[in-house]
């Protein structure tokens, strides 16, 4: 079988980071967010999985491995174990000008919350305050159209503008569903790290797709109708297959335990 070329593996990768990075964008990640947390678990993925005889990866392999000068990746090692849970990130131009808006004296009412603010001018308006926060680069227009549309600031009639919230988050996003995404995807795409990184003698783990690209859209109802019914009593098998064979006490099980399940996704663009 011929091996990947180096652009075939970019182009795949592209095809998964297209609703990841839509993800991101509605939740307000910028991509210097991105490239920061990627560039940190390039490090700490170089670093654990692929030392020898059970030891880190060292400094230069790593650095050889990822890209990154031999002291990038000691500031990242750094970073990972001061802070493992995620680096600190790039605060957007919105982020800035709401905690300006809550924080900046001229632009507070007498009472210390944020005042009410005219469009336009050199001072006390929201244009002013936009290159408070050094937004020359981005129109104090566009800002305020985003701002708006995410909730985050409403104009009111005599055209001045309030602020409503002291966070920016373009739409908002359920925190037990982020963390279920993340989930979902590490699962799957860990399925196919194991299946193509694996040694000939490990089993693969199971990754099966019914998938056909010349359905009429009239049938969809139908197949959720099916999918709905076969998914579920299927996975409900599998749930009481694994109640039944659950440890009842981790801490007094005869044998490790591990993490066992199977998950369906419906496909659908």
């Amino acid at each position: 079988m011929a091996s990947a070329s180096r652009q075939e593996v970019l182009q795949s990768t592209q095809q998964w980071l297209e609703p990841l990075i839509h993800v991101l964008l509605v939740c307000g990640i910028t991509w210097r967010e991105f490239s920061d947390l990627t560039k940190a678990t390039y490090v700490d993925v170089a670093s654990r999985q692929f030392g020898k005889r059970g030891r880190p990866t060292n400094v230069s392999r790593t650095a050889v491995m990822t890209g990154l000068p031999r002291r990038e990746v000691r500031r990242q090692r750094e970073q990972l174990l001061k802070a493992p849970e995620a680096p600190s990130g790039y605060v957007t131009k919105a982020c800035l000008v709401l905690a300006a808006w809550h924080l900046d004296p001229e632009f507070l009412d007498k009472q210390g919350k944020p005042a009410l603010l005219k469009v336009a001018g050199e001072h006390r308006s929201f244009e002013a305050l936009v290159a408070r926060c050094g937004g020359g680069d981005v129109r104090p227009s566009t800002l305020l159209k985003e701002l708006t549309s995410a909730g985050a600031v409403s104009q009111r009639s005599d055209g001045r503008v309030k602020a409503l919230m002291r966070d920016y988050l373009p739409h908002s996003m359920d925190a037990h569903l982020i963390r279920l995404w993340g989930s979902v995807i590490a699962d799957v795409a860990r399925t196919y790290a194991h299946n193509m990184t694996r040694p000939a003698k490990t089993p693969a783990r199971f990754e099966r797709a019914a998938v056909n690209d010349r359905i009429p859209a009239a049938a969809v109802p139908e197949f959720l109708k099916i999918l709905n019914q076969e998914g579920q009593a299927f996975l409900e098998r599998m749930d009481q297959w694994l109640t039944a064979h659950q440890a009842r006490d981790r801490s007094q099980a005869d044998t490790p335990s591990v993490r066992l399940g199977i998950g369906i996704y419906q496909v659908q663009d």
